[in-house]
């Protein structure tokens, strides 16, 4: 069919009337403002090569701060659309063990000196330590080593170290 025809018909009258309307291209700029860092998100979620929990949770903090950035930081204009994120990122994706990769990743924790107060995240490391070590002596262990960590001491401060935060994920190993 070809394209006058359809303008002549009444849906095609009905479709261009209504794809011309102004009102129709700022609902599709603010579709597009909000799905581009989801679907990021969401590429990094259910892709071949499954990514590492706490490159999930930086990815939707990314996403959000995409997102209010879009609108200015106008919170009235993207409130709704973060309830419905959160929501479901509570329900279906977040769980303390994302958290933990999240904290546990040097690359994201110590480019962001905010971390250790997110109460969010350091429940979630306390409660993978609580859920996955049973014995209190280990839990201590665990708990008296993170200082070494957070003031990146000991082998954390090694330039080996420092240099492969952006290079090498959590867990990948050198041979």
């Amino acid at each position: 069919m070809e394209q006058q025809q359809v303008v002549k018909e009444a849906k095609g009258m009905e479709a261009t009337k209504f794809v011309l309307m102004p009102s129709f291209w700022n609902h599709v700029v603010f579709t597009l403002k909000v799905m581009a860092p989801i679907v990021h998100v969401l590429r990094l979620v259910d892709g071949e090569r499954k990514a590492a929990m706490g490159y999930i949770y930086e990815a939707m903090e990314k996403a959000k701060e995409t997102i209010m950035k879009s609108f200015n930081n106008k919170e009235s204009k993207y409130s709704d659309i973060f309830t419905i994120i959160d929501n479901r990122w509570t329900c279906q994706l977040h769980h303390p063990l994302h958290a933990v990769g999240h904290f546990l990743n040097p690359e994201f924790y110590y480019s962001n000196s905010d971390m250790e107060f997110d109460i969010e995240i350091t429940n979630g490391l306390y409660d993978c330590i609580r859920r996955l070590v049973t014995t209190k002596d280990v839990q201590q262990k665990i708990l008296s080593e993170l200082p070494l960590y957070k003031s990146a001491s000991g082998l954390f401060s090694d330039d080996f170290a420092k240099e492969s935060r952006k290079t090498m994920a959590p867990g990948e190993t050198l041979f």
